[in-house]
């Protein structure tokens, strides 16, 4: 299945299971009054909310390139992804709030029992489902969009576990487990809401990548056996993709076609890897010494295979 495709049935599926889910908390909060289950009803409505705003959000970014955006659309998904993030966040308070004022006054005089108890069993085996597969096709598409909705679905676990809790010690007469329950979901609501937000952000100001992947595309330019070392290693992202420039150190007597050639081998192979999208390169005739002795950045073909993962890192 090709990344558009994926991305919007997958986008299609959260929104259809989020709204069925919103629909039978609400229903069960009504009858039963549980602030727990209350809690997991906004939590679910937001889900849906939001579970819109990625379907659009993914449509958008799987129109294809055109003349004003020559790269695609994808950059537009870490706006989803903040989207996303602040709903979650202002459903997150929305619960605290309710919860605090409940435990103030002395507890939940709901009369929650099986049936609240079997739709938050129920919310958490399908929550689980669908992280394990929102999470595998984020991973396979690196789409920042469905990595946002796998981490609320796995956020959604806990909180209808704390959820279940609750319930089940207000049924034994603990009437205030409930509503503490409500801020425990309000809790968790809120993490994910900044977890969501806090990654991408680094995706929207142009963040770095990890180290690893760092050290990566500098062990793929030196694999090359002409390019004697590389330098000036910048790499950050633009979206949810990362643009690679560096400077690669090559004999001064090349001749033009040999240096293309040269060029032509590094940007292909660090193209190669996922994340990457666009790699620019400068060719350095080794003798002119244009790095410093002391500059951190450059890493010599005589270290090959022994580069620190952070030597790029300017």
């Amino acid at each position: 299945m090709d990344r558009v495709t994926a991305l919007r049935r997958v986008g299609l599926l959260v929104l259809g299971v989020n709204l069925v889910l919103a629909l039978a908390k609400g229903a069960v909060y009504l009858y039963t009054g549980s602030l727990a289950v209350g809690g997991e009803a906004v939590n679910s409505l937001s889900d849906t909310a939001y579970s819109l705003v990625v379907v659009g959000g993914l449509y958008l970014t799987t129109q294809p390139a055109d003349d004003t955006h020559p790269h695609g659309h994808e950059r537009i998904e870490p706006f989803v992804s903040l989207v996303v993030a602040i709903g979650i966040s202002v459903a997150g308070i929305g619960v605290l709030w309710q919860a605090v004022q409940s435990v103030l006054a002395g507890g939940s005089d709901g009369t929650a029992g099986l049936l609240a108890a079997g739709v938050l069993a129920g919310s958490a085996a399908v929550k689980y489902l669908l992280y394990r597969y929102c999470a595998r096709v984020a991973d396979r598409h690196n789409s920042p969009a469905l990595r946002a909705t796998a981490l609320d679905n796995r956020a959604d676990i806990l909180t209808a576990g704390a959820a279940l809790a609750g319930v089940a010690g207000a049924a034994l007469g603990f009437p205030v487990l409930d509503p503490l329950a409500g801020g425990v979901v309000a809790l968790g609501i809120l993490y994910t809401g900044f977890e969501i937000g806090r990654d991408n952000v680094r995706y929207l100001v142009g963040g770095a990548p990890d180290a690893d992947l760092r050290a990566d595309i500098v062990e793929r330019a030196l694999t090359h056996p002409d390019v004697h070392g590389v330098h000036d290693v910048v790499a950050h992202h633009v979206g949810p993709e990362i643009d690679v420039s560096l400077h690669l150190e090559i004999e001064g007597d090349r001749t033009v076609r040999e240096a293309h050639d040269i060029e032509t081998d590094v940007v292909r192979e660090i193209r190669a890897i996922d994340e990457v999208d666009d790699v620019f390169v400068h060719l350095d005739p080794r003798e002119l010494g244009e790095w410093k002795e002391d500059d951190d950045d450059r890493i010599p073909a005589a270290d090959r295979g022994r580069q620190r993962p952070d030597a790029d890192r300017r």
